[in-house]
């Protein structure tokens, strides 16, 4: 037997997809020791991921971009690429990307669909592959996973997905993500240079983040001295353009910070050092950053959009994304209130701990087996 998972996302370090094919092969190769199998594209171009160099792997020498055409013409012409998984009896789509196969059954994550819901924050080739590739690789997959009940509400309401072939199998925060020390704390802002009040945002900065109005709705703290600035971390994504042109005028430029890249092992600490982190994105398909702060024991401010709330339950807090005013004030009374702050971190270390990847893990080795005793497709 032959369980291949697809981690090339992972060795492209694509930020959140990257995030879940490393932590689910993770957790997955306890359970399924040699039976598991990696796949990645530009295999011996970008080297195997970091700490599986002596696990069977397969997979081609494509990039991500003639990958992915390679897909799609190899589904409008109908030819199987099945040998490429030798002995597979299954295939686990990690991302976006499903290849056309005949005889192995498979597996497709679907995390989000806001290419369908926000087109307008999308590249233009890169939302037309999407909205065309995508309704067919759902329709072909054997079975669906839904990271968020969300993503499975949008594939039944925009694809007409039976949601019988979806299952909702949530994220988790890595086991490194937990409260810090104050001296750990203290040594990672001062390594990237952290004012010692700040309001953090973690996440590829690119539209649908709502950076700007977030800054925005920062202002008024900042100038009332509740806060000394606000720290956003992540890489830059896409039509990020407009909204570094906004700041650079903003009043509040100085006040914000970009830390560049913060390594893995020092973003627990960076969660922890924050006087809140906000989530105000204005769709997700899970919000991962939220689980990662309430694990590290930072209080959470959310939008009240798509996933989020289903995420961060009762322990966080939430206001419209759309409304600065709003925003403004969930952010200036939990700033004015230490006591709830307080609370939440607390709320927020036991909402996190009901989400594992060893859960997540076993779950989808269920979803496996039921699969391949279903026969494949």
């Amino acid at each position: 037997m032959a369980i291949y998972v697809d981690v090339s996302s992972a060795v492209h370090a694509k930020a959140g997809l990257g995030r879940y094919a490393r932590n689910l092969a993770g957790a997955l190769k306890p359970l399924l020791g040699q039976d598991m199998r990696l796949f990645q594209n530009s295999r011996g171009r970008l080297g195997p991921l970091a700490g599986w160099e002596q696990h069977p792997a397969a997979g081609v020498r494509l990039g991500y971009k003639p990958w992915r055409m390679a897909v799609w013409a190899a589904h409008l012409l109908r030819r199987p690429m099945d040998g490429l998984l030798p002995e597979g009896t299954l295939f686990h789509a990690t991302e976006h990307l499903l290849p056309y196969l005949r005889d192995i059954p498979t597996v497709l994550t679907v995390h989000d669909l806001i290419f369908e819901r926000l087109p307008q924050f999308h590249k233009f080739f890169n939302y037309r592959y999407l909205h065309t590739a995508m309704p067919l690789y759902c329709r072909r997959a054997t079975a669906i996973i839904a990271i968020s009940e969300a993503t499975k509400a949008d594939l039944q309401e925009l694809y007409g997905i039976d949601p019988a072939q979806v299952t909702v199998i949530p994220e988790a925060a890595a086991p490194h993500f937990r409260p810090q020390s104050p001296e750990r704390v203290a040594a990672v802002r001062a390594r990237y240079g952290l004012p010692p009040r700040y309001l953090l945002s973690v996440g590829t900065i690119e539209p649908r983040k709502n950076l700007a109005r977030l800054v925005e709705a920062t202002g008024p703290l900042i100038s009332q001295g509740l806060v000394d600035g606000l720290v956003l971390v992540g890489s830059l994504g896409w039509l990020y353009e407009g909204f570094l042109r906004e700041l650079e005028r903003s009043p509040l430029r100085e006040r914000v910070l970009f830390p560049g890249f913060v390594a893995d092992e020092d973003l627990p600490a960076v969660y922890a050092g924050a006087e809140i982190t906000v989530q105000p994105s204005l769709y997700e398909g899970f919000g991962l950053p939220v689980l990662e702060a309430m694990a590290s024991g930072s209080p959470v401010c959310a939008s009240e959009a798509a996933s989020l709330p289903e995420v961060g339950g009762d322990a966080a807090q939430y206001f419209d994304p759309q409304d600065v005013g709003e925003m403004t004030a969930v952010l200036h009374d939990l700033m004015c209130d230490p006591e709830q702050r307080a609370a939440m971190r607390e709320r927020g270390l036991q909402r996190a701990a009901l989400f594992s990847w060893q859960r997540t893990a076993e779950e989808t080795l269920a979803l496996y087996r039921r699969v391949m005793r279903q026969g494949g497709a």
